[in-house]
């Protein structure tokens, strides 16, 4: 690799070879050395942060000051600093959290412990907690943490100035790619169209090994007991191929990283803050073995505004969860409810929720067993405390037959909620510090040497449904006799025999995305899986905002449902907080399915490959977001 003043130097040609070795706060810790070890780089980088991490950063803060950053990150560097530093690779994390600067004075520390002449700057600005004014007030709201999304210029700039080692606080996920991207080809700001390919491959990469085969709803098809973590080639006109290191584990097909696009995303649109990108103008293809090809992507203008994130202390809650045995479940359940009803009666937030857990004739004591769970929730963590637990346990004499419950008591234990917010983007700083500790102002959008052509979607991609052509709207689903459709003779059987689904959240909203693998199967589920369908097979959304959004390069349906994990994840609203399972319950449930797309779902050739980039599509456009889209 060329090497000078400013490290690895851009090539005319040369595809940047960069690379992911975190998805979360928690992830394999021996992934950087991996990443470093298993094949070539220019850039590993990690994501740390999420929703819930905030929370837990916040915490931490309140506790000492001088935290705030992923620990973890420390020690892994531990292990791999003077392996990047030999390599010549780059290293580019959000692990900076709350505290990017504590971070990387950290970081200069160890390399100072380690003899390491390395590099090190850190991006910040995020934090509206700290700013000079407070912008939105959120601290006298009562708010732990108040984060707006950066975009990936601070990290350009650092890495423009030299720096072998970036740390950023609440950057978008895929600040981490399209930021080293924009500096290896020294990409102008209104690049749309380039931006937006290494934004669609930044989000394939920054969940780690969901690109490679985890949490693949196809699973059984590959080996995925230990896949690789995923890296990108990134063309100079914003096209990729995702792959991973020869000889790791897991699959890179254009099923895996069309279930990773899906993810946590909601509408065509992916707003950003250095572009926006038109995931319906995104195609895949399979480009040789665990090798596929990102192309076509278009890119808009950014939102004028950034989102924030902001966390809370919601207050106290506690939870017990009674075993049921054997016979009269329901009734056991409506004792255990009546005795404690005077005491839950001034509790804020009371929920009971009853999973038949248990078999007929079951051959165990486990697999005979329902369990009933008691969730409560208030302001004050005496209502909710021990001895709210501890009475609980009190009924174990004198209440159903086989008393006993999972745990036992315990005290009140704080949980955090989650809001999305936006801010005006020129009232948020954006502050590259350098390794020579400069301090630059990114507000203003940089200066690139390159110029290319803007973006902007194709004509006719998401315009308003009229008769015919581009944007019109699908016919009705159909329907036959018994057993009978448009699409031929059908049989009950469940949705996941033919589509894949991957789920996650938002906040407190969830998305679930649905695609299949051949044109076929395409027309049929995008005509049969409507919002009402939706809303029927999966009961729990019924009463709330869904909205399906059509990605007909993708052969998918997104779907996005408002609410329905109350104040996120660290409110622990429901069964499953983060809504990671909502795909794999639609896929269980059963609806008529034309026989012959089964038959052909069940033959044992590897995905159909998505259409090629121009090719035309075997039905026209769709709607952004479906009229039917409404509560």
């Amino acid at each position: 690799m060329t090497t000078g003043p400013g490290g690895p130097r851009r090539r005319p040609g040369r595809p940047l070879l960069i690379g992911n070795a975190s998805g979360f706060y928690g992830d394999r810790f021996g992934a950087l050395r991996e990443m470093l070890t298993g094949g070539p780089l220019d850039v590993v980088t990690g994501d740390y942060l999420a929703e819930l991490t905030m929370l837990i950063l916040g915490r931490d803060r309140l506790k000492d000051p001088d935290l705030g950053y992923a620990k973890t990150f420390l020690r892994q560097l531990e292990e791999s600093l003077a392996l990047a530093h030999e390599r010549g690779v780059r290293i580019v994390a959000n692990a900076g959290g709350l505290n990017p600067a504590g971070l990387a004075e950290a970081v200069r520390a160890l390399a100072a412990k380690l003899s390491l002449p390395v590099t090190v700057a850190h991006v910040d600005g995020d934090d509206l907690m700290r700013q000079q004014g407070n912008t939105g007030g959120y601290g006298e709201s009562g708010a732990l943490t108040a984060n707006a999304y950066l975009g990936g210029a601070g990290i350009t700039a650092c890495l423009r100035a030299g720096a072998d080692v970036v740390v950023t606080g609440r950057v978008t996920d895929a600040a981490l790619v399209s930021g080293p991207a924009a500096w290896w080809f020294d990409w102008a700001p209104d690049d749309h169209d380039r931006l937006a390919g290494a934004v669609v491959a930044g989000h394939v990469l920054e969940c780690g090994t969901q690109a490679t085969g985890g949490n693949y709803a196809f699973f059984t098809r590959h080996d995925v007991s230990r896949p690789g973590f995923p890296l990108a080639e990134i063309a100079r006109d914003g096209s990729s191929v995702i792959t991973k290191h020869p000889g790791t584990g897991g699959a890179v097909t254009v099923g895996t990283v069309t279930a990773q696009l899906l993810y946590e995303t909601q509408g065509v649109r992916y707003l950003g803050p250095d572009v926006t990108a038109r995931l319906d103008t995104v195609r895949l293809s399979q480009a040789g073995p665990d090798r596929v090809a990102v192309s076509g992507v278009r890119g808009e203008a950014p939102p004028e505004t950034l989102k924030v994130g902001v966390t809370r202390i919601g207050g106290w809650r506690n939870e017990v969860v009674f075993v049921l045995t054997g016979l009269d479940i329901e009734a056991k359940s409506a004792l255990v409810r009546a005795q404690l009803a005077p005491l839950l009666s001034s509790v804020a937030s009371v929920a009971w929720t009853l999973s038949r857990t248990d078999h007929e004739d079951a051959r165990t004591e486990e697999t005979a067993s329902a369990l009933l769970r008691l969730v409560v929730r208030d302001p004050d963590p005496d209502r909710v405390g021990r001895g709210l637990t501890s009475a609980a346990v009190e009924l174990a004499l004198g209440s159903y037959p086989g008393f006993h419950v999972t745990a036992p008591p315990g005290p009140a234990q704080p949980y955090g909620v989650f809001a999305s917010d936006s801010v005006p983007a020129a009232d948020v700083p954006h502050t590259a510090t350098l390794p020579d500790g400069t301090r630059l102002d990114l507000q203003a959008p940089p200066e690139f040497e390159a110029r290319g052509p803007g973006g902007g979607a194709p004509q006719g991609v998401g315009a308003e449904p009229r008769p015919g052509g581009p944007g019109a709207v699908p016919p009705d689903s159909g329907r036959g006799g018994a057993g009978e459709s448009p699409a031929g003779p059908t049989t009950r059987a469940p949705l996941g025999a033919l589509a894949g689904a991957r789920s996650g959240d938002k906040g407190g909203d969830a998305n679930v995305g649905v695609w299949v693998e051949t044109d076929a199967a395409w027309s049929w589920l995008r005509d049969t899986l409507t919002v009402e369908a939706f809303r029927a097979l999966l009961p729990e959304t019924a009463p709330l905002e869904v909205t399906r959004h059509v990605l007909a390069n993708l052969r998918a349906l997104n779907f996005t449902i408002t609410g329905v994990l109350g104040d996120g994840v660290a409110s622990g609203h429901r069964f499953d907080p983060q809504a990671k399972a909502l795909g794999e319950w639609l896929r269980a449930r059963h609806l008529d399915i034309p026989v012959h797309l089964l038959r052909e779902a069940a033959l044992p050739e590897a995905e159909a490959p998505l259409p090629e980039a121009g090719a035309p599509l075997s039905e026209a456009p769709l709607p952004e977001t479906d009229p039917e889209g409404t509560p």
